[in-house]
């Protein structure tokens, strides 16, 4: 076997044991994929509950008095720091213990509320929305109450709910999604009632600042074929343990994100979360729940665009009428607003599945994850083009000759992180396609890693489960109750659904093990499944008796949008240009084309430091 494939079968090999093998709790996103259309799982639309709300309006009116008071946006990411005055105001307010339960003084608040919080701070300032979320929806907090024992449950929730800010620690300069590669490794001492850290980790969010951090490591010999990797939590001001660098980004200039160095930091055995050898499990479930947030920050980030394109398309006037009665930007904010409301169901939908804790949402984490960031930096980038060089100029320049210090720019460069953070949309889109793929590789008697095939069981229930597939299912609207203008909409969903689960079967014949290397194939089978969840979503909250006045118009216009999407992505599934670009692709890492980079000047190159 060549070194190359060797790797590819080890990487394989630590992501599927790190993996939730077992489903212990229904998926309406799994379902999907099966080709069934699990409406029961969606409808009716889950309204928050009023004395929830009431507790949510309470801490959001505080918080935005907070914002307008004490907190400049544009200085932040001017000066690129948040500063401490503000962090202890928020710390003060409770926000870095929102979810924290109030027995260990946080806010104790909901998953729904939490989000809110964020989606208000988000619409204002990134980076301190990016801090307060990397605390608490990857940082110390979520694993510790997910994973922890009651004695460090007792010693560190506490200080976390009182502002002490915690990083998650896991990418390295040379390890970003292939966790079998780590290198940063911790030792047991001789008396066995310690560890010691050594190794880098790259990206780490708050890390500069942060009091405490979980940090993931191998804890195994590093010759050892796979690796075993365990989450520590470590004292910020541990010994040994330094910011190397401050990275500085396209956007979040407020963020104190950088490259952290680890020598020979000792951590108290007592401190390893979750259990030896658990980390990367561990890892994986904090993302899907940090996961939730993320469609909340891309709502609002969207709202803020569209609020800017609308004031504009109305107050700007071009050839005797705004420029908003236009059609070409009459398109752009009518798509804003569709896909805004879409990004706004999804985003209170998996918020509230992740409250009511009866759904597996690992699948419609990462879908609403992946669907709410890409439409977010389609709506950002519509609404720059809608100011044109207004859109492209600072907020510090507009104010400065006298116009609206508008953050259109800043805007932009804040949104482009989402679609990279917490799994690329490429890792999400391979991420979901092995969810998605389970049922079937378990029925088969197959694995990611192993080419055996139960071919007598795959038969039998395919001959049965196949026909159906091409058979309507009436019964599914049967519960659900909604004007034609939504039912025709679902109607095409229940359809759409079984051509979904038809497509995925016929390509996984034709490729069978194959079918994991096809990763464009995969994106537009995924791609396909996130637009059906996000009309689902729409057309359940356009149809709820507590939905907003004009939804059912919007959630059309999504619908009939997303229509056409799917058709596309239908077609591609069967005819497409993937292996002759693949073929170009390799051609050109080769060096075939040099004639590509002619006349540039790249003075990057060789600017690496010597090793």
């Amino acid at each position: 076997m060549r070194a190359a494939d060797k790797d590819e079968k080890r990487s394989l090999e630590v992501a599927e044991a790190s993996r939730e093998t077992e489903w212990q709790q229904p998926s309406f996103v799994k379902e999907m994929f099966m080709g069934r259309l699990q409406t029961d799982l969606i409808f009716p639309f889950p309204e928050q509950d009023p004395a929830d709300k009431s507790v949510g309006d309470d801490i959001l009116a505080q918080v935005r008095d907070y914002l307008e008071k004490n907190l400049d946006a544009d200085r932040i990411d001017r000066t690129c720091n948040i500063p401490k005055p503000v962090i202890a105001g928020l710390a003060k307010l409770g926000l870095f213990g929102i979810k924290i339960p109030k027995e260990y003084g946080g806010l104790g608040l909901s998953q729904i509320n939490y989000n809110r919080i964020i989606h208000l701070v988000a619409s204002h300032c990134a980076s301190t929305a990016v801090l307060l979320s990397a605390h608490q929806s990857i940082g110390v907090p979520q694993p510790l109450k997910m994973f922890g024992t009651p004695e460090q449950k007792q010693k560190y929730l506490p200080r976390l709910a009182a502002g002490a800010v915690s990083a998650f620690a896991l990418t390295e300069p040379e390890v970003g999604s292939d966790p079998s590669r780590m290198s940063a490794q911790a030792v047991q001492s001789e008396d066995g009632q310690s560890w010691i850290i050594n190794g880098e980790k790259l990206w780490t969010s708050n890390g500069p600042i942060a009091e405490l951090l979980v940090i993931m490591v191998r804890t195994n010999d590093p010759g050892s074929e796979k690796p075993e990797i365990t989450a520590f939590i470590v004292e910020g001001d541990s010994p040994g343990l330094e910011t190397v660098h401050r990275c500085d980004f396209m956007g979040l200039k407020g963020l104190r994100n950088g490259l952290l160095r680890f020598r020979d930091v000792r951590v108290p055995a007592e401190n390893i979360l979750g259990g030896r050898g658990e980390g990367l499990r561990l890892a994986l479930q904090t993302l899907n729940v940090g996961r939730l947030t993320l469609p909340a920050a891309s709502a609002a980030t969207m709202k803020q665009a569209l609020a800017i394109a609308v004031d504009f398309g109305k107050s700007r006037r071009q050839w005797g009428a705004p420029i908003g009665h236009h059609e070409a930007v009459a398109a752009k904010i009518a798509r804003m607003s569709a896909d805004l409301f879409a990004v706004d169901s999804l985003t209170w939908l998996t918020s509230a599945m992740g409250d009511a804790a009866t759904q597996d949402i690992r699948l419609e984490a990462a879908m609403a994850k992946l669907f709410c960031t890409e439409a977010m930096w389609r709506s950002v980038d519509d609404a720059v083009q809608v100011r044109g060089g207004r859109g492209y100029e600072t907020a510090d320049s507009l104010r400065g000759r006298g116009e609206a210090a508008v953050p259109t720019e800043r805007l932009l460069r804040d949104a482009r992180i989402n679609l990279i953070i917490e799994g690329t949309s490429e890792i999400m889109h391979l991420f979901i396609a092995r969810e998605a793929l389970d049922a079937h590789l378990k029925v088969a008697g197959m694995s990611a890693t192993s080419t055996r095939m139960d071919v007598k069981n795959a038969a039998r229930f395919y001959a049965k489960w196949y026909p159906l597939l091409w058979l309507p299912r009436p019964a599914v609207f049967k519960s659900v109750d909604l004007p034609w203008s939504l039912k025709r909409h679902l109607w095409f969903v229940e359809r759409a659904t079984r051509r979904l689960a038809r497509d995925l079967f016929h390509r996984m014949m034709l490729h069978r093990q194959g079918l994991q290397k096809k990763q464009m194939l995969l994106a537009r089978l995924v791609d396909a499944g996130a637009e059906l969840f996000a009309m689902t979503a729409v057309i359940a909250r356009a149809g709820s008796p507590e939905a907003p006045p004009g939804a059912d118009k919007l959630a059309d216009l999504f619908c009939h949008q997303a229509r056409r999407r799917l058709s596309r992505l239908h077609r591609e599934v069967y005819f497409n240009d993937d292996r002759r670009a693949y073929r170009r692709a390799r051609e050109v890492l080769d060096g075939h084309y040099p004639w590509l980079e002619d006349n540039i000047l790249s003075t990057w190159k060789g600017t690496e430091p010597p090793t």
